[in-house]
């Protein structure tokens, strides 16, 4: 009588651990949608399907094996990446998708896990020589020949990450294997492959399907909104469904989770945790989306406040006057920093009221000037140009003139001030371009806080556009200084880090202002944009070991009086008599 008891448990326990094909059956409907790639004018040719569950119209599922055809196609067609190639295949309820380099996403559809033997690996660009590779340019031209920038493979190396199982169980996200199909929610995808891979996402608006970013929708330049914006909000605003409330909450805490790379120092064990410790839970799981975007943008500002976040754009559902009806002040952080842009910039001024020139040469030293580190053009149109003309108006075009004029015959430049003093970063190929001319060898390190994953690189300029890289494309004979202050942020921060390691560069005024993350664009299911400091620290190598440099850095002789910094005869007496 035991044995049968025992035998009728476990045949019991067996059956309530298998689906219930009839109860678990989703009602899926099947829209089609067009496609705008980043531009009004730019439509993809063929519409493209999403799938919607039990009649929930606004949160949206994609095939997975049409997705994948359509990340080929993006990277492909779209963004040039003519080695990248995907290997696509179904085993059950286990789908599994293998990059050209061999390294495969695999998605378990029965315990609702998406696994990575190595996260940076899939995602990482056909053209980056290493794990983390921060620059855009790939060094070459289209002949082959070497363009701008290279890489020092023999000097660099990659320590690789854990693999990594994403499950997302906990979160209530379902994938869903069904009738031989496999579904994913739209968002998921674009949170963990997506954006942190291309910086685009898929937006859904209810009526087409936007391959978008802040770029897309926004010109800082014109200060305006795009034709592709306007497209973005001329559908109906509402509320959000019940359903795709609920996932918005649970994604974003998924994809912060996940991407944001400042949990450890702001005691972030998980983001769920966080909301309710703060009593933000309920207002970002309500189903008005503008009290959904404003509590957002109030956590970001002053919970996160760290410079690189930010709200960016509201939802499609809550219209983009919504953002204008309750304005969100900076927190603290982000308030000291204002407060020091507006110091600095006023005591600046004072001397340059038409604006400080680029170059500028008192006596025997040469003034270079930039307040953000741009990347404006192709690399061989500077080539085009030429270093005898008037600069090109981004970074990399003043560093190749002024670099012209430090090394003229009969040049009386024996010192060389780099003032970032307004410096709030921006372009990571310009900010390592600077540093390679002033040292030679440009070394960046990067941790991924994600997956651990660490990469050193050792990176070289053309700055005299010969085509080779040696000693006469660098700063090697003369005396270089790095003005810095509390404004001197992100690469405005990473590049005096790099130059006080060195011990070959002497750092002048008060400490900078630190920022260690790459940003990483995000979008909420919901359709609101925003950016976060992802999960890419800048850092620097000692004995070994990576320390990142969010802290910001401390000046070898200090400048307390904002005046100095910008009577540049008074600071050129003073540089001449340090030594």
């Amino acid at each position: 009588m035991k044995k049968a008891i025992s035998a009728i448990l476990v045949l019991l326990m067996v059956i309530s651990m298998l689906p219930a094909a009839n109860a678990e059956a989703y009602q899926i409907e099947e829209g089609s949608y067009a496609i705008y790639l980043a531009s009004s004018e730019n439509m993809a040719d063929e519409p493209y399907s999403l799938y919607f569950m039990n009649g929930v119209d606004d949160l949206p599922y994609v095939n997975l094996l049409e997705w994948a055809n359509m990340l080929y196609e993006i990277n492909v067609y779209l963004f040039g990446n003519e080695t990248y190639d995907l290997d696509y295949v179904e085993n059950g309820p286990v789908v599994t998708i293998t990059r050209e380099n061999g390294y495969p996403m695999t998605l378990d559809f029965d315990n609702d896990k998406i696994i990575f033997t190595d996260y940076n690996s899939f995602l990482r660009d056909t053209e980056d020589s290493t794990l983390i590779d921060v620059l855009s340019a790939s060094g070459f031209n289209e002949d082959g020949d070497v363009s701008l920038f290279r890489r020092s493979l023999k000097e660099s190396f990659d320590r690789y990450g854990d693999s990594t199982s994403i499950d997302l169980a906990p979160y209530g996200i379902d994938l869903i294997y069904q009738d031989g199909n496999y579904y994913v929610p739209l968002q998921t995808l674009n949170d963990l492959i997506l954006f942190p891979s291309l910086h685009f996402g898929l937006l859904f608006n209810g009526e087409a399907i936007f391959f978008a970013n802040e770029g897309s929708f926004y010109h800082e330049e014109e200060a305006a909104y795009t034709p592709l914006a306007e497209l973005y909000y001329s559908a109906p605003t509402g509320e959000l469904s019940e359903e795709l409330a609920e996932f918005n909450y649970n994604e974003l805490c998924l994809a912060l989770d996940c991407l944001y790379g400042l949990k450890g120092p702001h005691d972030i064990k998980n983001f769920r945790q966080t909301f309710w410790e703060i009593a933000f839970d309920e207002a970002l799981s309500s189903t008005n989306p503008a009290d959904v975007d404003l509590a957002l943008h109030q956590f970001i500002n002053f919970y996160l406040d760290d410079q690189h976040s930010a709200f960016l754009e509201p939802s499609y559902r809550a219209g983009l006057e919504s953002q204008f009806e309750n304005p969100v002040s900076v927190g603290q952080a982000s308030g000291r920093m204002n407060g020091h842009m507006e110091s600095y910039a006023a005591a600046r001024a004072v001397v340059y009221p038409d604006g400080v020139p680029g170059y500028e040469e008192v006596g025997n030293t040469a003034y270079v000037t930039f307040d953000g580190f741009t990347f404006d053009y192709d690399p061989e149109d500077y080539y085009a140009f030429g270093k005898e003309n008037e600069p090109l108006q981004d970074t990399i075009g003043l560093i190749i003139y002024a670099h012209s004029q430090i090394t003229r015959p009969d040049s009386p430049i024996e010192n060389v001030v780099l003032d970032l003093s307004n410096n709030t970063g921006g372009a990571a190929d310009a900010a390592v371009f600077v540093i390679s001319w002033i040292l030679g060898d440009a070394s960046l390190s990067l941790k991924d806080t994600f997956t651990g994953a660490m990469t050193s690189t050792v990176y070289r300029a053309d700055v005299n556009l010969d085509r080779r890289f040696d000693e006469a494309d660098s700063l090697a004979d003369k005396d270089v200084y790095c003005l810095i202050s509390p404004v001197s942020f992100s690469c405005g921060n990473l590049v005096p880090a790099a130059l006080k390691m060195s011990q070959k560069v002497t750092l002048l005024g008060t400490t900078s202002g630190g920022g260690s993350c790459v940003i990483q664009p995000m979008s909420t299911a919901s359709g609101a944009l925003f950016q976060i400091s992802g999960t890419s620290r800048l850092s620097f190598l000692k004995n070994g070991s990576f320390y990142d440099i969010d802290q910001g850095i401390d000046p070898d002789f200090f400048i307390n009086d904002i005046s100095h910094y910008y009577d540049r005869k008074l600071l050129t007496d003073y540089i001449n008599g340090l030594f």
